[in-house]
């Protein structure tokens, strides 16, 4: 059973979120909080498999919050999805810094949420296509940290099938789209994965996409482009009104 705790500072939110991960027989979630600092504690207490947070919250941000859930004592430590919106950029800046895991826009689909939280749970990372978009807007600003290059020969033993892998992982597909793009078994697809990831130093899929655009192994294709592309099976498609799915 993967269990969950959400914090978002807005009641209705909370309950958008509970109903929409409750629906399904395999999460469960054990409790909510109103703000960053009762986050912390309550995990502490439950020890959850993810953490949904907010990132605009009162007396802690998400992103501290990320910090120091990260930095909780213990053998399991729990994974943060953060939810986000485009006007925001410092917090997608300071979420990828904290060390988190997923990232959705909360005008994202429910299905979208259900499907980051599974993913979290299994030991991946999620960076959505959306999300990936806004991030290379901000790599133009310079304000994208970007993980430490690694040396020519690491990337020389990156062999041709696993750089395939890579550029997909880096457009936001998942293992499962990735092994229906390259005809393989998913279980391949993590196993290159889990290549990349020694080969280049690196501790999850986010580095990797952040990695992937930072030496252009893929190129950003402007945001009207991408959306036909992105289509149902795909995270994180931006909502044209702009309004949070989620609520109620």
């Amino acid at each position: 059973m993967i269990t969950v705790v959400i914090a978002d500072d807005q009641e209705l939110m909370r309950g958008a979120l509970r109903t929409c991960l409750e629906a399904e027989p395999d999460i469960e979630v054990v409790g909510e909080a109103a703000d960053g600092a009762a986050a912390v504690r309550l995990v502490q207490q439950l020890r959850p498999t993810v953490v949904v947070l907010d990132v605009r919250m009162p007396i802690m941000d998400g992103i501290e919050a990320t910090r120091r859930l990260l930095e909780l004592p213990g053998p399991a430590t729990p994974r943060v999805l953060v939810m986000t919106t485009f006007d925001l950029d410092e917090y997608i800046i300071g979420a990828l810094r904290a060390g988190a895991s997923g990232f959705l826009v909360k005008d994202s689909a429910p299905q979208e949420l259900v499907h980051a939280v599974r993913l979290l749970a299994a030991g991946q990372a999620l960076l959505a296509p959306s999300v990936t978009r806004r991030l290379l807007d901000l790599r133009a600003k310079t304000l994208l940290p970007v993980p430490t290059a690694p040396g020519d020969a690491a990337l020389a033993a990156i062999t041709a099938r696993e750089m395939t892998v890579l550029k997909h992982a880096a457009r936001g597909l998942s293992n499962a789209d990735i092994a229906m793009e390259m005809d393989l078994a998913p279980s391949s697809v993590k196993t290159h994965i889990g290549h990349l990831l020694a080969k280049l130093g690196f501790t999850d899929r986010v580095q990797l996409v952040v990695f992937a655009y930072e030496h252009e192994l893929v190129r950003p294709r402007s945001t009207d482009a991408a959306a036909p592309d992105d289509g149902p099976r795909r995270l994180g498609t931006s909502h044209p009104d702009r309004r949070a799915r989620f609520a109620p």
